[in-house]
């Protein structure tokens, strides 16, 4: 690599001057009240993103600063509302063979292979035999496996990087089956099949390819839960012997996953376990966002964050240091993980970025 890069998002102290490589993740034109153009950026590394402001020069830095593209920025670091703001000067295009793309590109801090095979022994564990063969038929499919592994399970909020779509079903999945022992009621192979397949949509809601993420043409006309039915009856046309009120207590859990029609579920959560999916997905997403912005702070101890629009309230965090081990943040695999499932874990954290809330993603759900 011919480009190095030593400056993250994360270490940027107002005043300083930025010499450094950025992703364009957002790009957008305006003009002030004198119809003046300026351009104004939302960079981003693997530690977080920053929003940016071109006041000089922006007809000629437009075509450079396109999303999805890597810079050289020249900046100055201004504090806007007490917030940091680049104010770019200049900016230079790369070629992306020049650089390490996982520079840029926020990912699980788990093994991906570990939560993978973790999964499958989870699947593997489903007795009825149609919920088995319905999600060998998913897991066999190589297309879908190789982008279930990378997918975001969001554009903004929760598990948006690298491999959080198999993160967050994970979880869920670990959720979903601790509750079947406590709940003997609950049908543990229709709740866990529906677990692992409630975002399954996702994969082609998003558009994660080429970075940065964003919806796909098909992901906002129809929105993951219908992509996924979609999916479901594609699988179901080749397992004739599928029993058809088992297809139709699944499908009754993919669409009510959500929980409430303003959350985006065209139906509401009527069974045992579509509440016990709702629940269980709505606590990991929560977590997970939690998480983030308990990581996002530079001090240590409980505190206040800024209002958090999506949960409508302020929330109290314990700050984490970004030199605090790994070993102090618990583990994606559990201690009934099978041989070989215990996620592998960094040697050390590499440090949080100040979170950054997309206020303009109405849920967590995303």
């Amino acid at each position: 690599m011919s480009q190095l890069k030593t400056l993250f998002i994360k270490d940027i102290e107002p005043g300083t001057a930025v010499d450094d490589i950025f992703m364009v993740k957002e790009m957008s034109r305006y003009e002030t009240r004198a119809g003046k153009p300026y351009l104004r950026l939302l960079l981003m590394d693997k530690s977080g993103e920053a929003p940016a402001m071109v006041w000089e020069g922006a007809d000629r830095l437009q075509d450079i600063c396109r999303a999805g593209r890597i810079c050289r920025f020249n900046a100055l670091v201004q504090s806007y509302k007490g917030a940091l703001q680049l104010k770019v000067s200049e900016a230079q295009e790369i070629d992306e063979a020049d650089v390490d793309m996982g520079l840029f590109l926020p990912a699980s801090r788990y093994n991906v292979e570990a939560m993978a095979a973790e999964l499958v022994e989870l699947i593997n564990s489903v007795e009825k035999t149609h919920f088995r063969a319905l999600l060998t038929a998913f897991t066999d499919d190589e297309g879908f496996w190789s982008d279930f592994k990378k997918a975001p399970a969001a554009k903004g909020m929760h598990h948006a990087y690298i491999g959080g779509l198999l993160e967050h079903t994970l979880c869920v999945c670990r959720a979903v089956d601790k509750m079947a022992g406590l709940y003997p009621a609950l049908n543990r192979d229709l709740l866990l099949t529906g677990a692992v397949l409630h975002d399954a949509g996702k994969i082609r809601e998003f558009s994660f390819a080429v970075p940065p993420f964003n919806y796909s043409d098909e992901g906002r006309l129809l929105g993951h839960m219908t992509i996924c039915v979609n999916m479901l009856a594609e699988k179901l046309a080749d397992l004739p012997d599928f029993p058809a009120q088992a297809a139709l207590l699944l499908k009754h859990l993919i669409l009510s996953h959500h929980g409430r029609y303003d959350y985006g579920s065209p139906v509401l959560p009527m069974t045992r376990e579509a509440f016990a999916l709702n629940f269980a997905d709505d606590l990991d997403a929560k977590m997970n966002y939690l998480d983030r912005l308990s990581h996002g702070v530079t001090e240590e101890g409980y505190q206040w964050t800024d209002y958090q629009r999506n949960m409508e309230r302020f929330l109290y965090v314990d700050g984490r240091s970004g030199e605090q081990e790994m070993e102090d943040i618990p583990p994606v695999a559990s201690q009934s993980a099978p041989c070989g499932g215990r996620a592998d874990r960094p040697r050390k954290a590499q440090g949080r970025a100040k979170a950054v809330v997309n206020d303009r993603q109405p849920t967590l759900w995303g």
